[in-house]
Formats: structure tokens, C-alpha cells, sequence
């Protein structure tokens, strides 16, 4: 079945996604930009440039680079990017919820998938 995926927007940029939703869960689980990079198949550059343009997008960083130590150092959810997350996921499942009846009645109208 068809689903919503919600689209933060600032002006016409995306603030926060489905794909960049994911992103910051996967550093979560990682511990690192470039251990999330991998997980989501995607190149640590482009990780690193959603990151940036994530943490320019917001009144504090989202995302912060954690230094050294015995692992080579990481990254890490700040508050505000955990917080972020939360409500962005709170959002989407409440606009899921809301459009549920809505969807059910559309799907018969879609081809099915090859």
C-alpha cells in the first residue's frame, strides 16, 4: 500500500526527509558518518554533504564528530538532531494514521508492482 513520506521544508529546501530521516538513524546505529554511509549504500561524501547541509539547516548542529580515541573517533546525534528525529517520526506516523482510510480506498486504483 502506498504510504505518505513527509518533507520538511525550508523555502524550497528540504530540511528534513525520509532519506535524511534514515541517514541520522543510521549514524545513530553506526557511530559514524561513514559507517551509516555504508549501511544505506551511499558514498561517504554524499553522507557527509546531507550531514552539512542538515546542521546548516537547523538552529544548531544535528550531528557532531566525536574525535579519536581506541575506535578512530565517530559521530553522533546531538540533542537537537535527537530531538529532531523524534518529532519528524511523530510526524509521519500521525500523517500516516491520518490518511490510512484515505490510502486503502486509493490503492485499487494503482497498478500493481512488476
Amino acid at each position: 500500500m502506498a504510504a505518505p513520506r513527509i518533507r520538511l521544508l525550508i523555502g524550497e529546501t528540504v530540511a528534513l526527509g525520509p532519506g535524511k530521516a534514515a541517514l541520522l538513524r543510521a549514524i545513530e546505529e553506526a557511530g559514524s558518518i561513514s559507517g551509516a554511509a555504508r549501511a544505506m549504500s551511499m558514498s561517504y561524501r554524499r553522507a557527509w554533504d546531507l550531514v552539512d547541509r542538515m546542521n546548516a539547516d537547523f538552529t544548531g548542529p544535528l550531528v557532531e564528530r566525536v574525535k579519536g580515541g581506541r575506535g578512530g573517533g565517530g559521530a553522533r546525534l546531538t540533542e537537537l538532531g535527537k530531538d529532531a528525529l523524534g518529532r519528524y517520526e511523530r510526524i509521519e506516523d500521525k500523517a500516516s494514521h491520518a490518511v490510512a482510510q484515505d490510502l486503502e480506498e486509493f490503492a485499487p486504483l494503482l497498478r500493481d508492482p512488476d
